[in-house]
């Protein structure tokens, strides 16, 4: 018997040969429990060496207090698994693979240092990735190690080094830069080495037009682009001319009327529907995520700091210069925080300025004496 145990709880050692596997397996019971592991060893001392390390391990957490370990890379998985109903889950599975390449999720979690989130840190900046993109993977470390405290592991105490992400200037389309946009977008525009417009294939017209109608529709509705891909015609009501527009990002719904152009589009491709989608892959499910055509012709407009989402940011500062209140767009970005919606306030402040100056302009060509005196 092991001094200092119970006779209930006596440890029943064995290191022993399971299958045809070449390495030797620990193989006991302590507590009532049967812990099993393969060494990844041929040389049974070191086995045995293994085995006497692991017992002292379970021997100390039940009666010493230490807190039990676990590998980094499964406890991850498990707290990924508690985001599959989230938002975020398609972003957290992505740095999940970014960590699994650059980081020690094969280690225990305990044993994961600074040293190695500072080392994770600068090969990704090296790799020309942006501060917030880092931080995004921090979050999944952070998130893992505060899962891992709730559960009762023993976890390491990480220092996350500060990372400050440049907020670069709002980028919108004026009116003008909207126009030369569309018309490179126009299924009827020329194109070099192409076919004319009229003896283009039926496929090459449909693919031309879809963008187009998906760009009018970001710009008229600031939906991401993915609400607007995955919309169906059951949230769509022609008569009252309304969409309903879920936000999957985050879990809410937006009633949006639709621009006279936004009717015009949908009334159109109503009448060819053949789907429950209104933008479809070639399968009929909801359009892909590729945006490489609208890519193309922010290139040929010379837009370099153009993305998709600058269409969301145009809606947004549009609603704002023409008099809606930060509350107000809020209301129509489906931002659950009005922090979030603050980026554009600067814009709200710069009309309530000119509301000033107005205010100000009419009291003084109401007094008696507007006359200025010039020394």
């Amino acid at each position: 018997m092991v001094e200092g145990l119970k006779p209930t709880e006596v440890i029943k050692m064995s290191v022993l040969k399971r299958g045809n596997s070449k390495f030797w397996y620990i193989q006991f019971q302590f507590n009532g429990k049967t812990y099993i592991r393969s060494t990844k060893s041929t040389d049974k001392k070191v086995a045995d060496r293994m085995e006497i390390e692991w017992r002292a391990k379970l021997h100390a957490q039940k009666y010493l207090g230490e807190k039990e370990t676990i590998i980094f890379s499964d406890l991850m998985d498990r707290y990924i698994k508690t985001k599959m109903e989230s938002a975020s889950f398609k972003s957290v599975l992505v740095h999940f693979r970014i960590l699994n390449r650059l980081f020690p999720i094969s280690r225990n979690l305990d044993e994961v240092t600074n040293q190695d989130v500072e080392k994770f840190m600068r090969t990704r900046i090296e790799e020309g990735v942006s501060n917030s993109t880092i931080r995004h993977s921090f979050n999944l470390i952070r998130g893992t190690i505060k899962y891992g405290r709730k559960l009762g592991y023993q976890v390491p105490d990480i220092e996350f080094p500060s990372l400050k992400v440049v907020k670069h200037r709002l980028r919108y389309l004026s009116l003008i830069e909207e126009e030369n946009l569309l018309k490179e977008l126009s299924p009827m525009r020329e194109i070099k080495y192409a076919p004319a417009y009229g003896e283009r294939s039926g496929s090459v017209k449909s693919h031309m037009q879809d963008v187009y109608d998906l760009v009018v529709l970001l710009l008229d509705t600031g939906g991401r682009y993915s609400e607007i891909t995955h919309l169906e015609w059951g949230n769509v009501n022609l008569q009252e001319r309304s969409i309903r527009l879920w936000r999957s990002k985050v879990g809410n719904e937006s009633v949006l009327y639709m621009t006279d152009r936004v009717f015009g589009i949908l009334k159109r491709r109503f009448t060819s529907r053949k789907t429950q989608f209104i933008f479809t892959n070639k399968k009929g499910g909801p359009r892909n995520h590729t945006t490489q055509p609208i890519r193309k012709a922010f290139k040929r407009c010379g837009f370099t700091d153009v993305t998709v989402h600058t269409f969301r940011h145009t809606f947004a500062t549009r609603l704002i210069q023409n008099g809606l209140s930060v509350y107000e767009v809020k209301e129509m970005l489906g931002h659950t925080d009005i922090k979030t919606t603050m980026r554009y306030a600067h814009l709200e402040q710069r009309d309530i300025s000119s509301k000033a100056r107005d205010v100000i302009n009419l009291l003084t060509k109401t007094t008696s004496n507007p006359k200025l005196y010039v020394v």
